[in-house]
Order: structure tokens, then sequence, then C-alpha cells
């Protein structure tokens, strides 16, 4: 059975979606306090539009980043339910990672809104399928021992902040600086590493607004 394609309003709708998220994953990375109309300008769409779909800023910048989340939790399965070679397998992880971008709009937009529900839960299970990560890649004798979850966000975040003219280019660059880490988080590592990694509680309270707690 063959989904039914959508009908001229519905696609249009479709499209419209992608150009907004698009769009707001570029505003929002170069700058969290724009306005929502920027997001509007650039994707070319009115915003009556954008407000139809997304009643606030705050809609959108959940909504952007709990796909990017969602992302994430794809490449990690595909990473940790990968049969072929391990070192190619973690490798393939950490590319997509850096080619996704999703690790922008976390150093760009943690603590700029309240998360939902689902996206907490979401993130429970990203640090359960990152612990499988790990030590899958131990397991197989391809990571290094004493690296962390932190340790692996902190590099995908660092090479986030590059920005080298054009997209095309910053993305070059981008993969480019990651072969440089790949080579020094693969086993067994030219020497130990100094001081206490970052920890998940660390990386977690980021996402929290200021004034609020994980339990509210």
């Amino acid at each position: 059975m063959t989904d039914k394609p959508m009908s001229g309003r519905k696609a249009q709708a479709a499209r419209n979606d992608k150009l907004i998220l698009e769009a707001a994953h570029a505003v929002f990375v170069a700058d969290p306090g724009a306005p929502i109309a920027e997001v509007a300008k650039r994707a070319g769409v009115g915003i009556s539009a954008l407000y139809r779909r997304y009643p606030s800023k705050e809609d959108l910048l959940r909504k952007l980043c709990g796909d990017g989340l969602n992302r994430y939790l794809e490449l990690v399965r595909e990473a940790v339910e990968s049969e072929g070679d391990p070192w190619e397998a973690f490798c393939a992880f950490m590319r997509g990672v850096v080619v996704a971008d999703t690790p922008s709009i976390t150093v760009r937009l943690a603590g700029t809104f309240t998360p939902s529900e689902e996206m907490f839960r979401a993130a429970v299970e990203g640090d359960a399928l990152n612990v499988r990560l790990l030590e899958r890649f131990k397991a197989d004798g391809v990571l290094r021992e004493d690296v962390v979850n932190g340790d692996l966000q902190m590099v995908t975040e660092s090479i986030a902040s590059i920005e080298i003219g054009d997209a095309e280019r910053t993305r070059g660059v981008r993969l480019r600086t990651l072969e440089l880490y790949l080579q020094a988080l693969r086993a067994p590592g030219a020497g130990p590493l100094p001081g206490p990694a970052v920890t998940d509680e660390e990386m977690g309270a980021r996402w929290v607004p200021p004034g609020t707690s994980w339990e509210e």
C-alpha cells in the first residue's frame, strides 16, 4: 500500500513548514534573540502563515530543537545497531552529527525557552543510547577507554562554533576538523586526559531557563 499524494494545499503547507524550520535554524543559531518575523522573511512566507503553524516563538523553538534531538536519536541508534566495521560506524555517527548541525542548536538555544515534557523524555532516551554507544565501541576496541559522553558532546559543540564563509565551505572545514578529533578519540589514545569530563548534569542544566528547575 502506498501513501496517497498530498493535496495541493497540504503539499504547500508541508513545503512552507520545511522552509520555516530551515529558516529558523539559520536565524536563531545566528541570533537567539531575533524576532520571529525574521524567520518568516527568510523563509519567504507570510507572517500569518507562520503563526498559524507556530503561535509563538517558544513553540517554534521547541519544534526546532525537538526535531534536532530526534535526528540525533536516529543517528545514535544507527551507530549502536550497525553491523559494519566498528570504527567506520563510529566515524559515520560523528560525521552525521556534524553535518546535521544539531550541536549548534544546543550551543545557541539551550536555556532560551522552556523545553516540553516530550523533549525531556527524548533527552533521557538519548542519555541511555549514549551509554550503549560508548559501551559498544569501547567493547569493540576502537574508542579509547577514558572517553565519556561529555567529551563527545564538547567535541561536536566546539566544531559547531566554526564559521568560515558560506555554508558549503563551513561544512567542509568542520568535517576536516572532525577528522583531527577522531584520531584523538581512537583507542588506545596517545596519553591520559587531564581533569574530569563535563557531566550529564552539567550539560542538562543548560536547558533549564533561569529561575526554573527540572521538577517544574
